[in-house]
């Protein structure tokens, strides 16, 4: 078995894998035999596998386990997930082969000076991706503590516009923000990549009037919402880009747009939670993809399928039905 890439058809042999008694390090590819980006990630596995003996190397069709892929919160291919002792311990999404050899050298290694210096820039990184960062226990929508979702109805009751990460998604992360910002607990609050504190720091700051000025204010939802729809004549919502679908669906639309020969621009819902989710209210379509004409809702892929299959999509497209 050794240099080989094993495959788990089913969660019972996903679980067997996982328990491999004489194996620290398990690597995870959940894939689709669609996606071209996956084959190519299955080969820099193959070739992962042939130079760490001691580590197991697994491939699993998202679609075909859903069990398995809900469980671990799988929404595009391909994604990496690091397991030791059966216990999940890091997460790599998209085709990065030059990241996820990093990851599998420095967890087979546990090379311990090298992987703090990784985690402080990456951590570094991480508080300065947005202007106002909340790291919390789950998300704005699914709030995994009392004091993580008292912290997000503060910020959204004071319009403050907020990226959040959620440290239960990575043990790393979980533990070395701690350190990092010397602060032992979550919810954490950044803004422009200094720590404001948490939940107790940010209840001083909005009775005492200075959250306002301190936290950058975001636009309202609806009226973002409204000026994305409108920012091209044509609009495609959708899991992933142009260049890359990440689900099934969005891929086959992807397709019929192409040979369209029309213009479109698209959004990618997977980098942003408040659109994937507000906008299935604002256009009550609670799927992806979404396509979208002079700011009207066309429908999703089976739509388009219609119109395209009765000669009519053309002119949707053109705005002249």
């Amino acid at each position: 078995m050794a240099g080989a890439v094993a495959a788990a058809g089913s969660a019972e042999q996903f679980q067997k894998l996982l328990q491999s008694p004489d194996r620290s390090l398990v690597v995870v590819h959940f894939w689709a035999p669609w996606a071209p980006q996956c084959a190519q990630m299955n080969e820099v596995m193959a070739a992962l596998a042939r130079e760490h003996s001691q580590v197991t190397f697994v491939q699993l069709e998202a679609e075909a386990v859903p069990e398995v892929s809900e469980k671990y919160g799988i929404s595009s291919v391909p994604t990496f997930l690091f397991f030791k002792n059966s216990q999940k311990v890091d997460r790599l999404d998209g085709a990065h082969a030059p990241e996820l050899t990093q990851k599998v050298q420095r967890h087979a290694a546990g090379a311990a000076a090298p992987a703090q210096e990784q985690l402080h820039a990456r951590l570094g990184r991480l508080v300065n991706a947005a202007p106002c960062m909340l790291f919390m226990k789950g998300s704005p929508k699914e709030p995994r503590c009392g004091f993580s979702r008292q912290m997000v109805e503060i910020l959204q009751r004071h319009g403050v516009a907020f990226s959040s990460f959620d440290v239960f998604s990575d043990e790393e992360v979980r533990q070395g923000l701690k350190a990092f910002s010397n602060w032992p607990t979550y919810p954490q609050l950044y803004v422009a990549g200094e720590l404001i504190g948490g939940l107790d720091v940010v209840k001083e700051l909005e009775a005492s009037g200075e959250l306002d000025t301190i936290c950058p204010k975001g636009q309202k939802l609806e009226d973002r919402l409204k000026s994305l729809i409108n920012k091209a004549p044509v609009m495609l919502f959708m899991k992933g880009n142009k260049q890359m679908a990440k689900c099934g669906f969005s891929k086959q639309i992807l397709e019929i747009m192409n040979n369209s020969g029309v213009d479109y621009e698209t959004f990618d819902i997977l980098e942003d939670e408040e659109v994937r989710q507000g906008l299935k209210s604002f256009s009550n379509w609670p799927t992806y993809p979404q396509l979208y004409v002079k700011g009207e809702l066309v429908g999703g892929l089976d739509i388009v399928k219609e119109l395209k299959e009765s000669g009519e999509l053309l002119p949707v497209l053109k705005g002249e039905n």
